[in-house]
């Protein structure tokens, strides 16, 4: 028996391998896109597609940053750092979008253009001293967890005012906006109302002071939501398996996105 809030069921994506199934899925994928965001009475250029590498191999990476893959996610810090070294001569930028420990700011400065979990003063204070050290700054999403689960990070909704009002002393973070996961539920009503969710916070924000929130951008939508999140004010959507093929489903049951090893 099933019932309307339980995890959906994922779609079997096929593995791209080729560059040419990598362009085939980007194509597929940004005409969803673009149909979402008319619908939502926006452009396709109102929204980010952040394409999330984790578990996908250097050799298929190559492929798809051929075929116009020129930003990736990773959740792992030491996976990311790895493959930034290793595909350093290609022309690709790479987010961490996963929970991050302190002790992994130094990794994270060393390699990444943006950082899309930040929940933590202490990882903010971790960062910001790596970063002021380096002499660069890094653009960050600030995450709130919208959907109350205990098995996600972020903050929670009351706790961001207060935490937005604690970052401009961290000045090499430079706060692009909010980050969310929404509920894994079959139940699209409840999967929107986290977007909603988020939407509203950022709108809050920017009523209270606007200069913290940075461009308030919207970091919201995976590949079996990414839609939904557009059509509710998405700005940027982080898509895995649409593009690169399924997972192993106990890699995505535990989490959407473990902590970072």
């Amino acid at each position: 028996m099933s019932f309307a809030n339980d995890p959906p069921q994922p779609p079997e994506y096929p593995t791209a391998t080729t560059v040419e199934d990598f362009a085939r899925n980007l194509a597929a994928v940004q005409a969803r896109i673009a149909a979402a965001a008319e619908r939502a009475g926006r452009t396709a250029d109102d929204v980010r597609l952040l394409p999330v590498s984790k578990t996908v191999s250097e050799d298929r990476l190559r492929n798809a940053i051929a075929a116009g893959y020129h930003q990736l996610g990773e959740n792992k810090v030491q996976e990311a750092k790895r493959k930034s070294e290793n595909l350093r001569d290609l022309d690709v930028t790479w987010s961490v979008i996963g929970h991050l420990q302190t002790n992994k700011a130094r990794d994270v400065v060393s390699f990444a253009a943006e950082f899309q979990a930040l929940d933590s003063l202490r990882v903010a204070e971790a960062l910001d001293r790596r970063l002021q050290a380096a002499g660069r700054g890094l653009d960050v999403f600030v995450q709130v967890n919208t959907s109350a689960e205990e098995s996600k990070y972020g903050l929670s909704p009351d706790e961001l005012p207060a935490f937005l009002d604690a970052l401009p002393r961290f000045t090499a973070l430079r706060v692009q906006g909010l980050m969310t996961l929404a509920l894994f539920s079959s139940d699209l009503d409840l999967v929107r109302a986290c977007f909603v969710r988020l939407r509203t916070l950022r709108d809050q924000a920017r009523e209270q002071n606007a200069d913290l929130i940075g461009p308030g951008h919207l970091s919201m939508g995976m590949s079996g939501d990414y839609e939904a999140a557009i059509e509710e004010g998405a700005t940027c959507v982080r898509v895995g398996q649409a593009l690169f093929g399924s997972r192993q489903a106990r890699y995505d049951e535990q989490h959407y996105w473990p902590s970072v090893q």
